[in-house]
């Protein structure tokens, strides 16, 4: 846990829902065990969507389609474009989107994420990475292309249930890399002239950051 738990419990405890197709697919993730976004995180995308009216949206990591219908009912004129490499959660993300009656919305592209952005030209107003963690540094530089001027990137799963504050000798072996990646990644973009990042407790962890310039260029480094 990354906020108390019991403050944690109250802030859920508020919360409305998102609809009967989307509470229903939130059940289904659940019993099934498929990761989908944590209540902090779709209220802040929520909240980040009413205020940004984003035209064009591209979501890195499409699971089964819970956070891409998400974005969809927030933004009700956008058009999304959402990446995922499992061919089993492609089909079910697929049917998703048709049952939801979104498949003119939305289009999922399958393939890998890193290939596919690196192909891509297209621009985007908004940009939601939620796909493998230690990957974020590796999507980064295309994401940052792709993202318009004044454009906002939101990237979920950043703090690793806290354990991003832990020394690198506390961190069990098989999580060491994905752990330095996302302190790397973070630190990119805490210091890359041109980004205004916040990282925020919410979830699982979010960083916020707004593309201030048309040129980026990536400021690597020690990510202590």
């Amino acid at each position: 846990m990354i906020i108390d738990e019991r403050m944690e419990v109250y802030l859920e405890s508020l919360d409305t829902g998102n609809g009967a197709f989307l509470d229903g697919l939130e059940a289904y993730a659940r019993k099934k065990r498929v990761p989908v976004i944590r209540p902090g995180m779709q209220s802040l995308l929520k909240v980040l969507l009413a205020l940004t009216k984003p035209a064009r949206i591209l979501e890195v990591g499409t699971a089964i389609g819970y956070s891409a219908l998400l974005m969809a009912k927030a933004a009700e004129n956008s058009r999304i474009v959402t990446i995922e490499n499992y061919e089993k959660r492609i089909e079910e993300a697929r049917k998703h989107f048709r049952e939801a009656g979104m498949e003119e919305r939305i289009t999922l592209i399958a393939g890998d994420a890193g290939e596919v952005l690196s192909a891509m030209e297209d621009s985007f107003d908004f940009i939601f990475m939620d796909a493998a963690k230690g990957q974020y540094i590796h999507f980064l530089p295309d994401a940052l292309r792709l993202l318009k001027t004044g454009g906002l990137l939101v990237s979920d799963n950043v703090l690793q249930e806290g354990e991003l504050i832990e020394s690198h000798y506390a961190v069990e072996r098989r999580n060491r890399t994905i752990y330095k990646r996302m302190r790397e990644y973070l630190y990119v973009l805490k210091h890359t002239e041109g980004l205004v990042t916040s990282v925020l407790p919410v979830g699982d962890g979010a960083a916020v950051t707004v593309k201030k310039k048309e040129e980026i260029e990536i400021r690597r480094g020690r990510a202590s």
